[in-house]
């Protein structure tokens, strides 16, 4: 009788009613997938499951504590995953594509061949750097903190920012589509606890923002000359040329694979002494 009643009751409106709540559910989670946030649905999983035990064995003191818990749920949300709900409205409001590609096929290929040298030559020197490229998510709060540049992407001009006791060089250069927006912008540093020692601020900076945004920063140490890789919270490091074309190939190629895929391809063909992690 039960599961006669649920799927012989509802009317057509209801179905839909359940559709759309489950895409929405679905949508939430893949916006949380691989983020911290992940972990805070699980837990709050684990208490709606704790509440309908305690409230099945009469349990009746632990189930007002979860019960009035439970019952605050949505306000607990909107503090949680403020930067989620954010990056989803934003998502909203731009549409579902992402217009990447906005130069030609040969003006995508001249950028990647420079951000790969200037990377690589920054590497070689040792002079730091970190760069964001824009997606989704705009940037504007970070694009204020810094110096307007306007500029079309270009590595000489790269050198040239990040070139020590330089006006610029001390913040991040962020670069939506084929411009560099603005330099000496200042980020906001990722409050995780698990960040390895051997990482400073910039790497701090990069991954901070790649947590709250669906930016991808690369970032060089410039104790060490690594070339790292921050996106969704997760930091790669060890990156070569081939893995900073690779990626940079997704970001200016509206082609397969994308760049999820292109991110695990770097994870599979990291060398000794190549780690990918949650520092």
């Amino acid at each position: 009788m039960f599961f006669w009643n649920i799927f012989n009751r509802p009317e057509p409106k209801d179905w839909i009613d359940i559709l759309i709540v489950a895409y929405l559910v679905y949508k939430l989670l893949m916006l949380t997938r691989e983020t911290r946030a992940s972990q805070v649905l699980k837990g709050l999983a684990m208490l709606f499951v704790a509440s309908w035990v305690s409230n099945f064995f009469d349990l009746s003191a632990f189930n007002w504590i979860l019960t009035s818990v439970v019952n605050n749920t949505a306000l607990v949300l909107l503090i949680l995953f403020q930067p989620e709900l954010r990056r989803a409205l934003e998502q909203i409001g731009r549409g579902a594509k992402l217009d990447r590609v906005q130069g030609s096929l040969n003006e995508n290929e001249r950028i990647v061949t420079e951000l790969t040298q200037a990377l690589l030559s920054l590497a070689r020197r040792r002079v730091g750097a970190l760069i964001v490229f824009e997606q989704k998510t705009g940037l504007k709060d970070f694009i204020d903190t810094g110096m307007s540049v306007d500029a079309e992407v270009s590595g000489a001009l790269l050198i040239n920012i990040f070139e020590p006791n330089t006006p610029l060089h001390d913040g991040a250069v962020i670069i939506r589509g084929t411009r560099i927006v603005a330099a000496a912008c200042v980020l906001t540093l990722s409050d995780a606890s698990n960040i390895s020692r051997d990482l400073g601020t910039r790497h701090r900076a990069g991954l901070g923002v790649s947590e709250s945004t669906d930016a991808v920063v690369l970032i060089v140490s410039e104790e060490t000359g690594i070339i790292s890789m921050a996106q969704g919270g997760k930091l790669t490091r060890h990156l070569d040329a081939d893995d900073l074309t690779r990626v940079l190939n997704d970001l200016y190629h509206d082609q397969r694979p994308t760049f999820r895929d292109a991110l695990r391809a770097v994870g599979r063909k990291l060398r000794p002494g190549k780690q990918a992690s949650n520092e």
